[in-house]
């Protein structure tokens, strides 16, 4: 079973020549032997929205411990998690690493606590989701067309295939019956790019590209964010085996993430007790042997969800499986053991007393740099950004090129602009 990709999965929304500058000797066939979908993600590998997720949260912040997880490192796993999904199920491997690695570039300073200040502050609305497409089709710059205020951006100018494995969330802002929608892949005025890229589309349902993503992004929350959680000292799985404190976790989990029930969740724990290499990880000492048995854990773990996934999808897909073919299917027992390890991942943190008072903090920082763009701008933009304003039409349109700033910068960019508000020198946390 191998997907088909044909000429609308390749095409790009503004078409380039070759390159200009290649040496090639007379009668060589010329290029690199890439194909479209490779070039795809190289182009996300080099951006600038890629790069600054080294400086922007993931659980905890990037500068928190000797080896963090930011949102880039994660972002890495995702990609790499998806591709062994793609391959398995014989899709396009550098389209689901590509999806893997841009899942997460839409995401402002603090991560999901900056996406809801964002939100929360603009009347334009912000969503990490549709932060991503605006930054593949428009922020990140590569292809430009025209001149002055005529000029276009198209991003990265990615394939169609491409941005179709990136919408996790195929949908606007605003439904057709006028509602909002809690989660959205894009803006309502980005609402003409998201009808070029779901062509062929006969639902909502994301391409399985993206279906491989989504759920490559939680195994990598589960079990990447445990490990972490374990060598920080955060995290101790010994609360597999305290049936209390697992209890409440449970109810804890089934409430955050949905789809399980609690006692779905318990009977994960039951099958996670079972695995020698969770036993292990479970005694983490910090010696030589401690940091093997947890990698040996996530190892195993990770083969143990991807093999599982990929298996259970090839049997319920007798078909074809391509961009608009098929279905991903996660066993019941991996959605329960994956989202019982993500309520592990995250609660220790997110219920510290610490962490909610460091998160309001956070906050506070997006409204003063709201604010200052805001009462500053154009000249408080950086220089990318004032063309945006500059064609800008309305006072939403100026607003959303502010959200937009904002969103780009790293955690370390926007302290340093919330210290430049303030009128502080050498501004400190």
């Amino acid at each position: 079973m191998s997907a088909v990709y044909g000429p609308q999965d390749w095409q790009r929304r503004f078409e380039e020549g070759p390159k200009g500058s290649q040496l090639v000797t007379p009668g060589g066939l010329g290029g690199d032997g890439r194909g479209p979908f490779a070039r795809d993600r190289a182009r996300v590998l080099h951006s600038a929205a890629l790069r600054r997720l080294a400086d922007k949260t993931q659980v905890v912040g990037p500068h928190d411990g000797d080896t963090p997880r930011t949102r880039l490192t994660h972002s890495l796993e995702v990609a790499q998690i998806a591709r062994g999904i793609g391959q398995g199920l014989g899709l396009d491997a550098d389209l689901c690493e590509m999806a893997g690695l841009t899942h997460d570039i839409g995401h402002p300073p603090y991560g999901h606590n900056g996406e809801k200040a964002l939100d929360q502050i603009s009347d334009c609305g912000f969503e990490g989701n549709a932060q991503t497409l605006r930054i593949l089709t428009r922020l990140e710059p590569k292809v430009l067309v025209g001149k002055g205020l005529e000029a276009e951006s198209f991003g990265l100018n990615l394939t169609r295939a491409a941005l179709d494995a990136a919408c996790k969330y195929p949908r606007t802002r605003t439904a057709a019956d006028g509602q909002v929608n809690r989660k959205y892949g894009c803006y309502d005025e980005d609402a003409e790019i998201l009808s070029w890229i779901r062509q062929g589309h006969s639902d909502e349902r994301p391409s399985m590209e993206a279906q491989a993503m989504d759920f490559s992004d939680d195994i990598a929350y589960s079990v990447h964010d445990v490990e972490d959680g374990i060598v920080s000292g955060r995290i101790n799985l010994s609360v597999l085996w305290d049936f209390v404190e697992l209890a409440e976790l449970a109810d804890k989990g089934a409430r955050a993430f949905g789809g399980v029930t609690p006692e779905q969740l318990i009977a994960a724990a039951d099958g996670l007790r079972e695995l020698q290499v969770v036993g292990r990880a479970a005694d983490f000492d910090a010696t030589l042997t401690g940091f093997v048995n947890v990698k040996a854990m996530t190892s195993e773990l990770v083969g143990r969800y991807v093999g599982a996934v990929v298996e259970a999808t090839r049997q319920a897909n007798s078909g074809q499986i391509g961009r608009i073919q098929g279905n991903l299917v996660v066993p019941e027992q991996v959605l329960a053991e994956v989202t019982l390890l993500k309520t592990i991942a995250v609660l220790y943190v997110m219920d510290n007393p610490i962490h909610l008072q460091r998160q309001d903090h956070q906050r506070d920082r997006i409204a003063i740099a709201y604010e200052y763009l805001m009462g500053g701008a154009p000249g408080a933009l950086d220089p990318m950004f004032r063309l945006w304003w500059e064609q800008a039409n309305t006072d939403l349109e100026r607003e959303r090129v502010v959200v937009d700033q904002i969103a780009s910068m790293t955690e370390s960019r926007l302290e340093r602009l919330v210290g430049q508000a303030a009128g502080l020198v050498g501004y400190i946390t």
